[in-house]
């Protein structure tokens, strides 16, 4: 099931399953992507704001040059900052990210929030602007039809939000990335995105900061124990039976192999985990002072 991929609404397929890099330190991102590829890692997800793309990009040279990849063979995902939503501003974010990474394109670039900040502040607590998503949008697409970008799609978006896109993009948004996790499945928001022909990317897949911890839930941990998997493995792979992707971050060896040991649940097992009801957010939905997100997604 590592293996497997979903097809966007563009034709293009994208493998189910990849390695994060949020939070991972630049001395350390290059050996965890490298580690990543040789155990056969095709998606790679990467952002401007996180500070590591030019050491990401270094691991995805190396294994060019070493004959571990193939360039085509690669799916790699980057994001727009919210600093350069200002429509003059969109080309120089995916150019910074195309020159970190070294790369000619990018196989899917995301807006990472429904937010503008002021590009002349800091990068993080910024003051915000008005910058309309739809003006935002069309610069997008620009990059999609220049090929810079093979797909172009949203992160943390809520279905509201999606709804105003899609009633004025040209080009439809092929992904929404937000968190999910067993805590917090929004199955109507992954329903809704995939009534719409959008997929949907999970990350902080493993609930790494919820309270308690998603890995010790005694239903999680039933079912490993009864499928000889990891915690991990159970929650990465309910989450691909649903065809939501998942971009699991780790920086150790041990820990990248086990992610990408996923399988095919029982329905019985399916469907324990899917039963859960405990719900708890740790993203930012009250990130820059809007409340991105005024519900669970159920």
């Amino acid at each position: 099931m590592n293996r497997k991929v979903i097809t966007l609404n563009n034709g293009i397929k994208m493998p189910i399953i990849g390695l994060g890099t949020f939070l991972s330190k630049p001395n350390e991102v290059t050996d965890a992507v490298k580690t990543a590829l040789k155990l056969g890692y095709r998606h790679i997800d990467c952002a401007l704001c996180y500070n590591n793309e030019k050491e990401v990009g270094q691991a995805i040279k190396e294994a060019i040059q070493e004959g571990i990849v193939k360039r085509e063979d690669l799916f790699i995902t980057s994001k727009l900052w919210n600093t350069y939503h200002r429509p003059e501003l969109v080309a120089k974010g995916i150019e910074k990210t195309l020159n970190d990474l070294g790369l000619d394109y990018v196989d899917l670039y995301l807006i990472h929030w429904p937010a503008a900040q002021d590009p002349n502040g800091p990068i993080f607590g910024g003051a915000l602007e008005d910058v309309p998503i739809i003006d935002t949008w069309k610069k997008m697409e620009e990059l999609y039809k220049a090929g810079k970008a093979k797909s172009i799609g949203v992160s943390n978006f809520n279905i509201e939000k999606l709804q105003d896109l899609l009633n004025k993009a040209e080009v439809k948004p092929v992904m929404n990335q937000v968190e999910n996790h067993p805590y917090l499945p929004q199955h109507k928001l992954v329903k809704f995105c995939h009534d719409n022909d959008i997929q949907v990317t999970a990350y902080c897949p493993l609930g790494p900061r919820t309270n308690p911890k998603v890995l010790v839930d005694p239903i999680i941990k039933e079912v490993a124990e009864k499928n000889h998997l990891t915690p991990a493995q159970v929650v990465l792979s309910w989450n691909a039976q649903r065809n939501v992707v998942v971009i699991p971050k780790s920086v150790t060896p041990s820990r990248i192999k086990e992610n990408f040991q996923i399988v095919e649940l029982s329905q019985e097992d399916f469907d324990k985990v899917n039963g859960i009801t405990f719900r708890q957010r740790t993203g930012l939905g009250q990130m820059f002072g809007k409340n991105l997100f005024p519900d669970l997604g159920d």
